[in-house]
């Protein structure tokens, strides 16, 4: 068999693995959608930007709402927090290494004071090796980390406000 019909023949094969896949109705795992159709946020810090991703994550369905008495389910945020902390230096003083971290601190109710996720801590933390000869790249691998990590957060708040049943 020469190598152009082994081609042919691994490409067919192919092809009829993603058909068998499309036809049986397989589809990726997507997110729960929330009960509810209206959220407040509130406590979050001005220009959060675990804010914006979370309000980004809720629009496609949910409406977010400035007047919490409007809102089926209010957010209450309590801290939304980037930290940042040395982890290791050398003997002349000069960083190696650091520990990032996002904190959120949320609980949610509804308008009139009933619990529908108690007060919970999300936390995430990173390493980052850190060299002064490499500084600029080493603030946009912080900066994609933040964002990763912020992301997670987003998810699990998202699972936590599926799971509410008005």
């Amino acid at each position: 068999m020469s190598s152009s019909d082994r081609r042919r023949a691994l490409g067919a094969i192919a092809a009829l693995g993603a058909l068998a896949l499309g036809g049986c109705g397989f589809q990726l795992r997507r997110p729960q959608k929330p009960s509810f159709e209206r959220i407040a946020l509130v406590g979050f810090k001005p220009k959060s930007t675990l804010a914006a991703a979370l309000r980004r994550a809720l629009e496609p369905d949910v409406r977010i709402v400035d007047v919490p008495a409007a809102a089926q389910v209010i957010l209450q945020v309590t801290e939304d927090k980037r930290e940042k902390s040395v982890v290791a230096s050398t003997s002349a003083a000069q960083v190696r290494e650091f520990e990032i971290r996002v904190r959120l601190h949320f609980s949610a109710h509804t308008p009139d004071g009933r619990e529908l996720i108690a007060p919970t801590e999300l936390l995430r933390e990173e390493d980052l090796s850190y060299s002064e000869t490499a500084a600029l790249a080493k603030q946009f691998e912080e900066a994609d980390l933040y964002r990763d990590m912020e992301k997670d957060i987003v998810i699990q708040v998202m699972r936590r406000l599926a799971a509410i049943r008005l």
